[in-house]
């Protein structure tokens, strides 16, 4: 992404950054109005489903054949957000993969709080199970609040005596609720979306009187040992950083393989227009390649590029080339087109 390019996207998000106290339903309805003006690619299927009676969004990229499943869990701060809306990214990760991508639309705060978010995760997962797919079938998947979903259900899942995952990719993880990351301070200024204002009303309605630093709540403080090889990427310009840094931190301290990837002078929820170079499970055998990823507007895409009647998302969104392969902790440090990149 050019200097340029990232001028303009912080634009964009500050532009599109929602109010410190906004009404939950008004945050709602502007979330659902920007996605819908995002159409998703023409090859690009979602129809309506559902895992252990919580709705899923499955998604399907034309062309494939996948044998592999990711789970995938959208963000929107346990308040805003569902399977639909993110579909986009998450068609990303299955055309990136080739696999079926099964989004969890989990219930959202202040009308279901903590634990409904888990409950849902958990039951959809279990019955991803017992639908007789393998545990080394199957990736989560999940960006900000859906990254620390992702990483709560697995640690639930283990403590249930389930089998986890073959592995997991976050992106900017929302992982600590009580807000205490460094980051939420020395990025304050940097971060277009985010701020610790503007996360504190919403930590109040997802946690509904529970101590924000247990475990299922903020994965950062939970015991992750035991969990698959994770892959976390965060940017440099975002108050979740630290989130991202302290929780590969304790899954390395765990024992966990573990991939950070920070890249520099980008914001939260940035994923769908930077380069990634990570990869899927050694296990998953489909050829892999490197992408890259446009900021530029829908408009400038070429003539019939994501074109789609609305299915039964009702909200789609514009997506330009490959997601970012999530997969295989490689056990190296290196730099890749400026990115940081540490394993653990």
């Amino acid at each position: 992404m050019s200097t340029e390019q990232r001028e303009n996207l912080d634009a964009i998000l500050r532009q599109n950054a929602f109010p410190v106290d906004g009404d939950v339903s008004e945050l709602r309805r502007r979330t659902k109005e920007q996605t819908s003006a995002q159409p998703l690619p023409a090859d690009v299927t979602v129809t309506a489903g559902e895992l252990g009676g919580v709705p899923t969004a499955e998604i399907t990229v034309d062309g494939t054949e996948p044998r592999h499943v990711v789970l995938y869990f959208h963000g929107g701060v346990y308040v805003i957000g569902d399977a639909f809306q993110a579909a986009g990214l998450a068609s990303q990760v299955g055309r990136r993969t080739s696999a079926k991508v099964i989004s969890v639309d989990y219930r959202l705060a202040p009308e279901h709080p903590y634990p409904a978010a888990v409950d849902d995760a958990l039951a959809a997962y279990e019955a991803l199970l017992h639908n007789d797919t393998a545990p080394s079938d199957i990736a989560f998947a999940g960006e900000s609040a859906g990254g620390g979903l992702a990483i709560a259900t697995m640690v639930n899942a283990r403590d249930h005596g389930l089998p986890v995952p073959a592995a997991a990719f976050v992106m900017s993880p929302y992982a600590d609720l009580t807000l205490t990351g460094a980051t939420m301070d020395t990025k304050r200024e940097a971060d277009p979306l985010l701020s610790r204002q503007r996360l504190q009303a919403r930590v109040a309605d997802y946690a509904a009187g529970h101590d924000p630093a247990l475990g299922l709540i903020s994965p950062i403080f939970a015991d992750l040992s035991g969990l698959p090889p994770l892959v976390i990427q965060a940017g440099t310009h975002e108050v979740l950083l630290d989130d991202a840094i302290r929780l590969a931190r304790q899954a390395a301290t765990a024992d966990v393989a573990v991939t950070l990837d920070i890249t520099p002078s980008v914001p939260t929820c940035s994923r769908p227009f930077i380069r990634s170079s990570t990869k899927r499970p050694r296990h998953w055998t489909v050829p892999d390649s490197s992408c890259r990823r446009s900021s530029r507007a829908p408009s400038t895409s070429p003539a019939g590029e994501g074109q789609d009647t609305h299915g039964p998302a009702g909200h789609r969104r514009q997506v330009h080339e490959p997601a970012p392969s999530p997969w295989k902790a490689e056990r190296r440090a290196h730099r890749d087109d400026g990115r940081q990149r540490k394993e653990f």
